[in-house]
């Protein structure tokens, strides 16, 4: 079954303990929000926090934007009260924090089945330690299963340079083996992948770098931690002018009644396939829904 296209270019975290920012979210152009309950939220004001996203929930319909909540981990003191206040929103999609095997995904999924929470709820997990990257393939296999609601992998680079005590630098070379494996694996079960944020939000220049790096290693997208770092991810995450045409031209070409049935055809002088057919007609959806959006 072929899955509905949305674009998840520029994904920024919010924390929820902070009203400044959540009283802007709204009007933002990121892709997607992630209303944070985890890490940019300190123990003391989880309570608060969870309070005032039910209010934010309450009073801001859904707009063009997806809405994600990252709750606690199940295992501590709040994620049983995060995940329960994050079914009550009834956001895009529920974020889980430190994802290291199957249960941490179909445990979620099961407490939503139960509560009969909307299927329109989604998962999302975080790749964000050793072990979790070890079982990434087992964990997107749950992209399979539609009783596991997952949808999307995230990628935790700050966590993962923590626990490994790997530095995280320009050019990210001594991560680069682990965030194509943690890619392979969310492509295989037809997850999207977002990639890890950029710490320094006041160096634009190298944070439009690094997306340009992200989107050609297959990445979905990136996350954020600054409405600055909005466009330039949108900019660097869409299709440049030159793959639109180039993509119309193919399916311009297979079009014609002389190249109909045909496997592979000769264009400007290359070799083109059906395979190139399909990622021109998808390239060309995506440019679509962007657009509308």
């Amino acid at each position: 079954m072929s899955k509905l296209f949305r674009p998840r270019r520029s994904v920024l975290y919010v924390p929820a303990s902070n009203p400044k920012a959540l009283a802007k979210a709204a009007s933002l152009n990121a892709d997607v929000i992630i209303f944070d309950l985890e890490d940019a939220v300190a123990p003391e004001a989880k309570e608060d926090a969870r309070e005032a996203l039910r209010d934010y929930f309450a009073a801001n319909p859904p707009d063009k934007a997806e809405r994600i909540i990252r709750i606690n981990h199940l295992a501590s003191d709040w994620g049983s009260e995060d995940l329960l206040a994050a079914r009550a929103c009834k956001p895009n999609a529920i974020l889980l924090p430190k994802v290291e095997n199957l249960q941490d995904v179909t445990g979620v999924a099961e407490v939503l089945e139960e509560t009969d929470a909307s299927e329109n709820v989604r998962l999302w997990a975080m790749i964000e330690t050793a072990r979790g990257i070890i079982n990434a393939d087992e964990i997107a296999e749950l992209g399979l299963r539609s009783t596991a609601r997952l949808d999307c992998f995230v990628v935790g680079t700050n966590d993962i340079a923590k626990e490994t005590g790997t530095v995280l630098e320009k050019g990210r070379q001594y991560f680069t083996p682990w965030l194509m494996q943690i890619l392979l694996c969310a492509k295989a079960g037809r997850l999207d992948v977002i990639d890890g944020v950029y710490n320094d939000f006041k160096d634009l220049s190298g944070f439009t770098d690094e997306c340009v790096e992200s989107f050609k290693m297959g990445f979905d997208g990136k996350t954020l931690i600054h409405p600055s770092q909005i466009e330039p991810a949108n900019k660097a995450f869409t299709p440049d002018d030159k793959s639109v045409a180039d993509a119309r031209s193919i399916v311009q070409a297979f079009a014609l009644a002389e190249n109909v049935g045909k496997g592979a055809i000769s264009l400007n002088g290359r070799m083109v396939e059906r395979m190139h057919l399909e990622t021109a007609q998808k390239l060309l959806a995506r440019i679509g829904t962007i657009v509308q959006n």
